[in-house]
């Protein structure tokens, strides 16, 4: 038993009945006088004589009070009130506590539907589906009226979460409420399989709509069945819906337009898409935002950069303003063509109109920078897109350390670090950049102290941070110390990789210890699992031509421990 064991045991042993007891004669007698009858030490007790007044369990539960989960606890409860607690507090096991505090011991409180949806919200999109569940069981006993936002939300957060079954069987509870489903939860379930690629489901539920459910489609379902055949690659299936939808009594709009438009753009048929833009000009209608992006996005992954200019150009001519995703689209073409001018230019015309760039964005911008060698000029972008609001964050923050160490500016790698720590956690993702970068310069002292730092941080190695770690060790000529950190490697349960036994290997041999590399294996088999890959780098490296008897008997010794 540990020291913290021992502390917790001495904390909470109980004392011997005898301390327990009331100090009567009656008691103290029956220890000494044999025959004579104890009296009941329990029954003796005050707390007795107020059980037995009790009558009823309502009773009992009135005559203690039950600590409330949160103080100050309102004297008056509301539903409304009810639900406003419910939704400031962050902690989902309070929340849930709150809610059945205030159900079972709050005088003269009853839930109400609204209470129940506040509950039920919160812990849907916490995935807390169980307990969520169970509520939705407890609202269909209590035969509280419900509306049908609830099993929106619930279907939203099942699609969500890629339990499309569960969301069936969700939409198909709706009438035990006392509900007709409409069409608005229709067309919910439909995107949440949409979402869970289940397009032929899509069709099947299409289908049955009227006579299964009730339910009368309307243009929305009709968008929604085109976009599960496109996503499906069934283009004509698509274009077939699109001709049927005016007998249906449905005039199709821009996004079952758009939407097939998107359809021939995955499929890389530039000239059908281009058909169906003229259609819409055709129609007399104005194609919006997100017409013109898929355009310019399909002629960008073809490479055709002049056509998808051309198209932005008709977009400004036609008033149509573009989103932050167009010019992420024209962006990202130009960042893959390492064409940093007009890419810089671009920014400054999304940063003028208030948008900011996403992370992903922002790392692909910086990237393009630092191949072009232009590393200060990415970091001056940096400042910029900082003082426009750009969140920093991990992947935007390692990219920039990566090259900041690449370029051999450590110490202004580690200053941008310890800034971004200031306000928020940084990944192991971000550590490993600045690990490996303190690692390959031999600062090897800084590279331990960061290494403490993200453990104490709780931030979990992983094999990249050990491999540069067993890199910088074999760097300096102590390929010992590195076989030392692949020992904590793997007793912290990370195994070795293909890249773990080359660094390894390689520093072993470039120190002359050859003798080393068949005892680095055999550790490796007995204590970890040794994929195909590390072993034929061991076998390169170890079994050369000279001396291939004796290296393997090595490797068969090796196999048959393994093997035991």
């Amino acid at each position: 038993m540990t020291v913290c064991h021992r502390r917790i045991h001495q904390a909470f042993k109980l004392p011997s009945i005898s301390r327990l007891l009331p100090s009567t004669p009656a008691v103290r007698s029956a220890s000494t006088a044999v025959g004579t009858v104890a009296a009941d030490p329990f029954t003796d007790h005050p707390s007795h004589h107020h059980l037995a007044a009790v009558d009823s369990k309502s009773a009992l539960l009135k005559s203690y009070t039950v600590t409330p989960p949160i103080k100050p606890w309102p004297q008056r409860l509301s539903p409304k009130r009810l639900v406003s607690m419910i939704s400031r507090q962050q902690n989902l096991d309070l929340a849930l506590q709150i809610f059945d505090h205030a159900g079972k011991y709050h005088p003269n409180f009853a839930h109400s539907y609204e209470t129940y949806l506040a509950i039920i919200e919160k812990l849907s999109r916490a995935r807390a589906f169980e307990p969520m569940e169970t509520l939705i069981s407890r609202l269909q006993k209590s035969r509280i009226r419900c509306g049908e936002n609830l099993f929106i939300t619930v279907l939203r957060n099942y699609g969500l979460a890629s339990r499309p079954k569960l969301a069936i069987r969700t939409f198909l509870r709706i009438p035990s409420f006392g509900l007709q489903a409409s069409v608005r939860s229709f067309n919910t379930l439909l995107n949440t399989l949409v979402q869970n690629k289940r397009f032929d489901l899509v069709h099947l539920m299409f289908k049955n709509c009227r006579k299964k459910f009730g339910i009368i489609p309307n243009v929305f379902t009709c968008n929604i069945l085109v976009k599960a055949l496109c996503k499906k690659n069934d283009i004509d299936g698509a274009s077939r819906v699109l001709e049927e939808m005016p007998a249906m009594g449905f005039i199709p709009n821009v996004v079952t337009y758009t939407t097939i438009l998107g359809g021939y753009v995955s499929k890389g048929d530039m000239e059908g898409a281009r058909r169906v833009f003229g259609e819409i000009l055709d129609r007399g209608w104005l194609p919006d935002p997100t017409t013109y992006t898929i355009l310019m996005d399909g002629y960008c992954k073809q490479g055709r950069f002049m056509d998808a200019v051309k198209v932005m150009d008709e977009m400004e001519e036609n008033k149509v303003e573009p989103t932050d995703v167009t010019y992420g689209v024209i962006i990202e073409a130009y960042c893959k063509e390492k064409k940093s001018g007009e890419v810089l230019n671009l920014l400054d015309d999304m940063l003028e109109k208030k948008y900011i760039p996403s992370s992903a964005l922002c790392c692909r911008m910086i990237d393009m920078l630092c191949k072009e060698g232009k590393v200060e000029g990415a970091c001056e972008l940096w400042k910029k897109l900082l003082k426009k609001n750009c969140t920093p964050d991990n992947a935007i923050t390692s990219t920039l350390i990566h090259w900041l160490c690449k370029e051999g500016k450590i110490w202004e790698a580690r200053k941008l670090f310890d800034e971004f720590e200031k306000g928020s956690i940084p990944s192991t993702l971000t550590y490993n950049s600045l690990i490996a970068g303190m690692c390959e310069v031999g600062k090897l002292p800084e590279a331990a102290r960061l290494w403490d730092d993200m453990v104490e941080k709780r931030c979990v190695p992983n094999a990249f941070t050990y491999n540069m770690l067993i890199k910088g060790f074999c760097k300096v000529g102590n390929a010992r110390e590195g076989i030392r950190v692949m020992e904590e490697m793997l007793d912290k349960g990370c195994l070795p990789n293909k890249s773990t036994y080359s660094i390894l290997l390689d520093g072993l041999y470039e120190q002359g210890l050859e003798g080393e590399a068949t005892n680095l294996l055999s550790m490796a088999s007995s204590r970890g699992r040794v994929d195909s890959d590390s072993w034929g780098v061991f076998v390169a490296k170890v079994v050369d031509a000279s001396n291939i008897n004796a290296e393997g008997a090595a490797i068969d010794r090796i196999l048959v421990e393994s093997a035991a």
